[in-house]
């Protein structure tokens, strides 16, 4: 058995190879990530495990301020396009990356009392955050050309070795450490080990190129990725707004609670991203074979997947509180539904945003982006600062479902225009379908929490779903073997191409 797939292994392209075990990195990391939680809620108190999330939503946001996201799309295309010069062009990102880094530390220390009171960081911390964002740029320049040239295994095993060694330093940190200086301590471990992990890569990939600077190479960078900063600061504030302002006008310890509730609703982007890794080079290629009408029983069995599986965590989100975190976090539980219901809706985003992508319609990303962040501010604000129907910080679990939910139905719309223009008219999705499946969830989902002070009520309505599951066991695995198909056909097919080339 094992010799079998030792030889079915090594018969497997290398591409291939590669992407297996960048997809395994990627599972691990979001697996590390929700082991880590239950450690760190027990060491932090509310207060401190919401100064370090709002620290992490701070760093998200300056990052692209700071890096304007250089190691990102365009190093990548650059890699490509200049891959004659590949070398030098890699050694001139990581110049203007450095460049860029220190520009801004120079003027955060001259300005750094407005910063800090801007941030509500001190110093210690956001010069460990300046040296986070530096090493973390160094080490994706460096791990994406390792991609481009599929050389998996020293990236595979840097990665596997950083995601377990911050974690474990950080609760040595944390352990050891003053109660005032926690948060600083556990963000002091991340710094640790980047630093001994990634920086070596700055200087291999200066070494091989031998230019700090290049004329041409970093005016096609910044014209490239300038335009795009607004995009990807829009990306950014919906997902890490809420934390910032909820510390803003209530305080470190609630930031602390919801971010363990989003950061529990937020395993569900796991499936998400397993589900859109296998459906989406198989929808690019029925829009290309204009096959679109073939694309929506595929994804609305996708769609009931996700929704029964974010389902299942909202009715037993006390239960998956209570394993995360001591119960000064329990009023957690109410967040978790409306933030996976959220989960739910951007997973609806990236069924109509493969058309645009498609047909590099990027325009309406950015406007959908910036649209939904700034609406996620504004409602955040009102919600927040009136304590909107007396929910508190609770009011920004919803505030940010509301977000997504017109997030996904502005790509829809998009979508129907690129479908007229493109596909000739073609009606991919039913919306009746689509707003029946979105309805129904969404009022299970609310009505649910109703049953959290009842939990004999809640237990049962869990039986009569899981006897339900059995019940329909039969067509539930026709679902999942489509699925299966689908990302075989998805995977024999890049052999072939690369086999090709």
């Amino acid at each position: 058995m094992i010799s079998k797939l030792k030889t079915k292994y090594t018969s497997m392209p290398v591409q291939v190879r590669a992407s297996l075990w960048f997809l395994i990195c990627n599972f691990l990391q979001k697996a590390v990530s929700v082991i880590s939680t239950p450690i760190f809620t027990r060491l932090l108190n509310t207060q401190q495990y919401g100064e370090y999330n709002v620290f992490q939503s701070w760093m998200g946001i300056i990052t692209v301020i700071v890096t304007l996201n250089l190691s990102a799309g365009v190093f990548l295309q650059g890699m490509v396009k200049f891959e004659e010069d590949s070398k030098v062009y890699a050694s001139t990102m990581q110049g203007l990356s450095l460049s860029l880094c220190t520009f801004w530390t120079i003027i955060y220390f001259v300005f750094r009392s407005r910063f800090n009171m801007w941030f509500n960081l001190n110093t210690v911390q956001m010069s460990y955050m300046l040296l986070i964002i530096w090493t973390t740029a160094v080490f994706q320049f460096w791990s994406t050309e390792q991609r481009v040239k599929n050389k998996y295994r020293l990236l595979v095993a840097l990665t596997i070795l950083v995601m377990i060694s911050q974690p474990a330093l950080g609760v040595v940190l944390v352990i050891l450490s003053d109660t005032a200086y926690k948060a600083s301590a556990r963000i002091l471990g991340i710094v640790i080990v980047n630093i001994a992990a990634y920086t070596w890569c700055f200087f291999i990939q200066m070494y091989r190129g031998k230019k700090f600077c290049s004329k041409k190479y970093w005016l096609y960078a910044l014209k490239f990725n300038l335009p795009l900063v607004p995009h990807y600061l829009s990306q950014t504030v919906l997902y890490g707004a809420d934390r910032i302002m909820i510390s803003r006008y209530i305080g470190d310890d609630k930031a602390g609670i919801y971010s363990l509730a989003f950061s529990v609703a937020a395993i569900m982007t796991m499936f998400n991203t397993a589900l859109n890794q296998t459906l989406g080079p198989w929808v690019y290629r029925k829009i290309k074979e204009h096959k679109a009408k073939e694309i929506a029983s595929v994804e609305y069995s996708a769609m009931l997947i996700i929704a029964a599986a974010n389902m299942v965590l909202i009715m037993l989100a006390p239960e998956a509180i209570s394993i995360f975190a001591p119960p000064e976090y329990g009023e957690a539980i109410w967040v978790v539904p409306p933030v996976a219901l959220g989960m739910f809706f951007m997973f609806m985003y990236d069924m109509f945003a493969a058309f645009q992508f498609y047909f590099e319609k990027s325009w309406f990303i950015m406007l959908a982006s910036v649209s939904g962040a700034t609406l996620n501010i504004v409602l955040n604000y009102f919600a927040l600062s009136t304590r909107w129907l007396g929910l508190s910080y609770v009011a920004a679990g919803y505030t940010t479902m509301i977000c997504y939910i017109l997030y996904a139905l502005g790509h829809y719309m998009c979508m129907r225009w690129v479908c007229r223009k493109h596909l000739d008219g073609v009606r991919v999705y039913d919306p009746k379908v689509l707003l029946g499946v979105a309805a129904c969830f969404v009022t299970a989902g609310l009505l649910m929490t109703l049953t959290y002070r009842a939990p004999i009520l809640r237990y049962s309505l869990v039986g009569i779903i899981f006897v339900l599951i059995i019940v329909f066991r039969k067509p539930i695995m026709g679902y999942v073997k489509d699925l299966m198909s689908i990302r075989k056909s998805n995977k024999s097919e890049k052999a072939s191409e690369k086999s090709e080339e």
